[in-house]
This record gives C-alpha cells, sequence and structure tokens, in this order.
C-alpha cells in the first residue's frame, strides 16, 4: 500500500487526537455529573487550541509563503524527532521558543548583513535559534573562491555575532580522522577503495581482541571504502596498524594538523600517531580525544580533497582575526590523483550507502535539490572534555551536477550536554537544501 503524504498524515494524527481528548473529556464528566461541586468551564476550547498549535508546529512549510526559508521541518519524519530524544509536546515548546527568539525585536542582524552571503546567513541564524544547540559552529565555504559565505555560531545560551569559535582546537575530531587514515593508505599503494579489510566484532566499538587478526582469518569482510562510510572503527584501526604510524603523521600534515598558521587563524589541530600499538589503532579510526580539529581546517580539507590543491585556509573579508582575510596558500604538498579520487569516492559513499545516508536525503531537502547535487561527506562523533559533552560533526560538500563550479564546502559542529539537538547531518542538509534554492537554476 502507498504511503499517505506526510501533510494528510499530520492531519490524521491531529483529528485522532482530537477524537481522544475529546473521549477522554466525555468519561471524566460522566464520572464526575453528580458531584455537588460547580463545573468548571469547558475544556474543549483549550484542547482545540492545544492541539492547534501542534498541528501548526507539524504541519510542513510553505517556502513562497516564508520569506527565512524554513523547511527543515517540511522532510522531518517522527522518527527522526524520536531519535533526537524529542517528545510531540517538547517540539510544540521548541518550535514556540525558537519562533520567539527569531522573531526578538532585538535580534542582533548586523553581523548577518556583513556576510558574503547574508541570506544563506539568516537562515543559519535562523537554525541555531530552532535547535538551540549548546555549543554550534556552522560554515559555509564557496569551493571555487575559497571564500567564507556564511556562518553562525552558537553558544552560552545564545547566538553569538562573533566567530570565536571556527579556529577553536579543543575539539575532538572524532571519526573525521579518518580521513587521514584513507589518505595514508591510498598513497601507500598498498591498499584500493575496494580492498577488503577484517571486520571482526561491532563497528563502533575497539577492542584489543578486534585487532587480532588470525592467520587465516576467513570471517567477515568490508572493503575499504565501505568501513570509511559506515564509519566502521575495527577495520579503520587494522589499516592504520598496518600503514603504521609514519605514514599516518605524513597524510596528516598535508592535511593541516600540527600547523601553526598565521595569526594563529585557525590555532594548529592536533594529530599524533605512535608508531605501535593500541595508541595507534585508536588514532587511525579517531576513537582518542587526543586528536582534535578546528571547523576552519575541516573546511579547507574538504575544499582541498575537491580541488585536488594543496591546502588552503578558507579567507573572509570581515572575520579578522578569526580567519585570515586574503587567500592563504599554504606548501604542504600534494596527495597522487589516486589519493584524492579515494577520498573523494569515500566521501561520497558516505552520504549513498554510510551513516549521512539517513539525514542527507529528500528527508530534509527538496527532491528536486537533492537529484541535482553531488553530495559527499564525513560524520563523527565523541565526547569531549573542552567544553564537555557529546560531540556531533559532519564535514561534507555540494555541487552541481551540471555545473561543477556551483560547490559549496559545509561544516556544522554540535556539543550536547543532557538534551541533543538536531543531528549535524540533517542540519548540514537544511543548509545545502536552501544554498540549492538560491543557487540552482531548476525548473519546477
Amino acid at each position: 500500500m502507498e504511503r499517505l503524504p506526510y501533510a494528510q498524515r499530520m492531519r490524521n494524527r491531529c483529528i485522532a487526537i482530537t477524537v481522544l481528548v475529546t473521549i477522554i473529556i466525555a468519561i471524566v464528566h460522566c464520572s464526575t455529573k453528580d458531584d455537588p461541586v460547580p463545573p468548571a468551564e469547558p475544556a474543549e476550547p483549550q484542547v482545540a487550541t492545544a492541539v492547534d498549535t501542534l498541528a501548526q508546529a507539524i504541519a510542513p512549510s510553505d517556502t513562497n509563503q516564508n520569506p527565512n526559508g524554513l523547511v527543515a521541518l517540511k522532510g522531518i519524519e517522527d522518527e527522526d524527532f524520536e531519535s533526537s530524544g524529542n517528545t510531540a509536546n517538547g517540539n510544540v515548546a521548541s518550535a514556540t521558543n525558537a519562533t520567539a527568539e527569531s522573531t526578538d525585536s532585538v535580534r542582533d542582524t548586523l553581523h548577518i548583513k556583513a556576510q558574503k552571503d547574508p541570506l544563506l546567513a539568516d537562515k543559519i541564524d535562523i537554525l541555531l535559534r530552532r535547535y538551540h544547540p549548546d555549543l554550534g559552529v556552522i560554515l559555509v565555504v564557496d569551493t571555487k573562491t575559497n571564500e567564507i559565505i556564511a556562518w553562525g555560531e552558537r553558544r552560552d545560551g545564545q547566538v553569538q555575532n562573533k566567530p570565536d569559535y571556527i579556529g577553536r582546537t579543543t575539539f575532538p575530531a572524532a571519526s573525521l580522522a579518518k580521513l587521514v587514515t584513507i589518505a595514508a593508505a591510498m598513497e601507500s599503494n598498498r591498499y584500493s577503495l575496494n580492498t577488503p579489510i577484517p571486520m571482526i566484532g561491532r563497528h563502533h566499538t575497539l577492542y584489543l581482541n578486534q585487532l587480532r587478526v588470525p592467520e587465516k582469518y576467513n570471517g567477515p569482510t568490508m572493503e575499504l571504502s565501505e568501513a570509511f562510510a559506515r564509519s566502521a572503527n575495527p577495520p579503520m584501526a587494522i589499516v592504520g596498524k598496518n600503514v603504521g604510524g609514519k605514514r599516518l603523521n605524513a597524510a596528516a600534515a598535508k592535511l593541516g594538523y600540527n600547523k601553526n598558521f598565521p595569526g594563529n587563524a585557525p590555532n594548529a589541530s592536533r594529530y599524533t600517531a605512535p608508531d605501535t600499538g593500541y595508541g595507534l589503532a585508536e588514532v587511525a579510526c579517531g576513537f582518542t580525544t587526543s586528536t582534535t580539529l578546528t571547523p576552519l581546517l575541516a573546511a579547507a580539507q574538504v575544499r582541498a580533497i575537491l580541488t585536488k590543491k594543496p591546502l588552503e585556509i578558507p579567507w573572509a573579508r570581515d572575520m579578522a582575526p578569526f580567519a585570515p582575510q586574503k587567500p592563504l596558500a599554504l606548501n604542504l604538498g600534494k596527495f597522487t590523483e589516486n589519493t584524492y579520487y579515494g577520498l573523494r569516492e569515500s566521501m561520497l559513499r558516505s552520504v549513498t550507502q554510510g551513516t549521512a545516508r539517513k539525514h542527507m536525503s529528500t528527508k530534509n531537502m527538496a527532491r528536486k535539490n537533492f537529484e541535482a547535487l553531488r553530495l559527499g561527506g564525513k560524520t563523527g562523533s565523541l565526547d569531549g572534555n573542552d567544553p564537555a559533552g557529546r560531540y556531533d560533526w559532519f564535514m561534507g560538500f555540494a555541487e552541481a551536477k551540471n555545473d561543477p563550479n556551483k560547490s559549496i564546502v559545509v561544516i556544522v559542529m554540535q556539543m550536547h550536554k543532557e538534551m541533543r539537538s538536531q543531528p549535524a547531518t540533517q542540519v548540514a542538509a537544511t543548509v545545502i537544501n536552501y544554498w540549492a534554492h538560491q543557487n540552482l537554476d531548476l525548473k519546477k
């Protein structure tokens, strides 16, 4: 049976809630009809108001009537809210608070108007106010020019007007460090994207027994690119141990780790792979807080992979001292063409078959935009200490299939404490979708 449209399912749920509440009220009324206490005011109007509020909160947005382009809710299915730990009442409260915050007459918009793409910057600002992560950084870079076209940051309970944290180096890189392992593996000429790697145990754990591969192993395997796309720790750790710490550190250097940049924009991200042992395995799969990454360097890494050029730090004229004010070329060396190809294909597979597939889809993007774009990325999550909480990353890109010059790099880094906001990949998909609406000339 074909599934009903999203809007119709939402209306049906509202009707069901109304009927259920009415039945409950009728039962309560019948059980207390002999009570001498004067009856209270009828509750139906309040119930109807609550149901209307719920319906408004979950109804799909009409982008033609919404100048701010709040299309994030249009494709969000119920399971997305459930996986984020939100209830229906919580969604109503969140939507109400976000609306009040985003329409506040005292909202500071000067930093939005000063950005290269103020419309996209305003969209980012609205998303940060709507989802209110404990710490959130969103960064969008034009791939061709390497210029920062929009950014947003939220911390200390409010959206910031300065990008203080885009170059901060205390954030654990988590599985984004797997880019280094893929690069080192391809540079070694010992691996290709379809090389089978032993897959022992669960994807998201890393125990010593998962690293001990029997001499005549005949168990399950996973291709190298699949291990990257699905963010499987054991096979990536095995690859890292096989290529060795020297090659990992060399690949990390070409991706900008351990580099002191002019003006500390950004600060130096840290990556140090030991020669042997369990520590080498941890670093290779990103299962350690010792490897850190700044959002600005993450954007530079993605852009270098797309352009097949040595790493350059993204720049902006109005973001000093947090980012360079002009293009900053770095003499860090290049990977081989084969390595750049492997990195790009692995990121594409993360969206088509890996951890970014669920949210980087038509659930959060208009179908015409999704089909017109080539999407790639890498997700990562790990507990960190400065500030303390659960870090959730997405680094990736979107480029038009019919015009690769129309391309952006998107970085979303969030930190959650007790309550988790929307996944970083979902936020990134919403940002990409809005950019596509503005920049892609697609027939309706």
